[in-house]
């Protein structure tokens, strides 16, 4: 069994989990391995895993000769024990659970909470297929990924670790079922940032790594370009849930890009399989997270669609101007003014977000599409000149006297 491996040019044990998965190969038959190919050594720590389940951590006897999370004296005196130490012991319990009983290794390195959900959910949609040779529906299929989806989302709201943990233990059990890993590595790591300024890139890898799926996006439907359709494109304002995904769509105002569960399902920006499982925040997303959450907010009560291609902020107000006779000119422009000479995405996003209610008011819609791609390059040091170039069309739309538009 090996004892030490490399890690960003130092040397440390691996984990538990790391070194059950590293001698599972040993062949049927031996005698240091189970039926199973499980080493002997390792039945032991698992039982003591399992035991640990529920239990303060380094209260478990059995335990802490698995524990790689090295204690000083001191911190074995304090209090409380050290994060890094809490997460492992975590993390150890449900890979205990997850374990027991499984035919092969489930620490699968690289398979983060968010695939190994999305993983769990394709399972249980392609299981009646396996059985009984019948494909679900497209209603069926959704109807069947809610409880994987809940479980996700309530342990992604969790308040505390001790929470996360308890609805992780919930998920572990219906994984090992349908024979889903797990990279128990990276859950370690995020449950050491949970609650950490860390927090919004672990909440941002689980939901884009869940949302994407490379054989959903090749079926997915996609224009002429490839490029999938925004929500706010295909939204039907009297569908039975509308209200409830633009609830979910206003939770984002103000929030970090991939932090709010509840819009997961509504990104369509695209990346790469790397990005997705750091948590990358990119442009692109924090630009749709923006125009996602300001169409909430203005399609809020509306059974007409506010997306209006083709329709920029200047046209916008130049319309509200038209429709409302009560709008004070004067103050309108100011607001224009002061949203036109934004210093960049944030304090654009600030604007519009006072804009969009007049509009609204006023049965005005706007081009989201065209604020997705501004709030993209607005401020864009790689791209100079598209904000002024963006100031100045809109400024013009605002002025124009063309009664058509």
């Amino acid at each position: 069994m090996s004892t030490l491996t490399a890690v960003s040019g130092s040397h440390r044990r691996p984990y538990y989990w790391e070194e059950v998965t590293e001698n599972w190969s040993a062949p049927r038959g031996q005698s240091n391995a189970n039926a199973t190919g499980l080493p002997t050594w390792a039945e032991h720590g698992l039982r003591a895993l399992r035991e640990g389940l529920g239990r303060e951590p380094g209260t478990v006897p059995g335990m802490r000769y698995l524990h790689r999370v090295e204690l000083t004296d001191a911190a074995r005196n304090a209090e409380d024990m050290p994060r890094s130490y809490q997460a492992e012991h975590a993390a150890l319990t449900l890979f205990g659970l997850h374990q027991h009983g499984a035919t092969k290794p489930v620490h699968h390195p690289g398979a983060g909470l968010g695939a190994a959900c999305r993983a769990l959910r394709e399972h249980q949609a392609t299981a009646p297929l396996k059985t009984s040779g019948q494909r679900l529906t497209t209603v069926q299929e959704r109807r069947v990924a809610v409880p994987v989806a809940r479980r996700l989302a309530a342990a992604a709201t969790a308040l505390d670790l001790d929470e996360l943990v308890h609805h992780l233990r919930g998920l572990v059990p219906m994984l090992r079922q349908a024979e889903v890993g797990l990279d128990y590595t990276r859950l370690h790591r995020d449950l050491c940032d949970w609650l950490t300024p860390h927090h919004g890139r672990v909440l941002r890898a689980w939901g884009l790594q869940y949302t994407h799926s490379p054989a959903e996006a090749a079926e997915s439907g996609r224009n002429e370009k490839g490029v999938e359709p925004a929500f706010w494109a295909g939204f039907d304002p009297a569908r039975p849930d509308a209200g409830a995904e633009l609830a979910a769509l206003r939770c984002g105002l103000g929030e970090e890009a991939g932090t709010v569960p509840a819009m997961w399902v509504c990104y369509r920006t695209t990346m790469g399989s790397e990005l997705r499982a750091k948590g990358a925040l990119t442009r692109d997303l924090i630009a749709e997270h923006t125009a996602l959450a300001l169409f909430g907010l203005h399609q809020q009560g509306r059974q007409q669609p506010m997306h209006t291609p083709h329709l920029s902020p200047g046209t916008a107000c130049r319309l509200l101007l038209a429709r409302n006779k009560n709008t004070d000119r004067t103050a309108l422009e100011r607001r224009l003014g002061v949203l036109l000479t934004s210093l960049d995405t944030g304090e654009l996003a600030h604007h519009l977000r006072s804009l969009v209610p007049l509009l609204r008011q006023a049965d005005v819609g706007l081009d989201y599409d065209l604020l997705r791609r501004a709030l993209r390059n607005w401020g864009d040091p790689k791209q100079p000149e598209a904000q002024s170039r963006l100031r100045s069309a809109w400024d013009r739309d605002f002025r124009r006297t063309d009664p058509q538009t």
